[in-house]
């Protein structure tokens, strides 16, 4: 398949990860360009670990972008959560996709356990 310049190339994955009687599936976004697989593994690796926080997760998509392909801190990565009734939402700018996916982590924990939080006070 050629694209031509302007076309927006799009390389989806999905992975469903079954724990606890439980589907959660990871889709993963590489906007033009394909992410590798040690990327994918890397990503499903990490991802696959927020279920010790929340056993609601339906889905989590993962979409990757460089930004400015010369500059410093042009990888960027937005991690969206979905939980029944919401959305969790994060993305981090930093050099290389795994540094940007292990620093998205922290901030989706800390929201999985306010949702968390919020689910048993109802």
């Amino acid at each position: 398949m050629s694209l031509s310049r302007n076309s927006r190339k799009l390389t989806r994955t999905h992975i469903r990860v079954h724990k606890n009687n439980t589907t959660m599936e990871i889709e993963v976004k590489a906007i033009k360009f394909d992410a590798t697989d040690k990327l994918q593994e890397f990503i499903q690796k990490k991802v696959s670990k927020l279920d010790k926080f929340c056993d609601n997760i339906r889905k989590v998509e993962v979409s990757l972008k460089v930004v400015k392909p010369a500059t410093a801190q042009n990888k960027e990565v937005s991690v969206t959560v979905k939980l029944p009734g919401e959305e969790i939402f994060v993305e981090k700018l930093s050099d290389t996709f795994e540094e940007a996916i292990t620093q998205t982590m922290p901030a989706i924990e800390r929201q999985l356990a306010k949702f968390k939080e919020k689910q048993s006070q109802k």
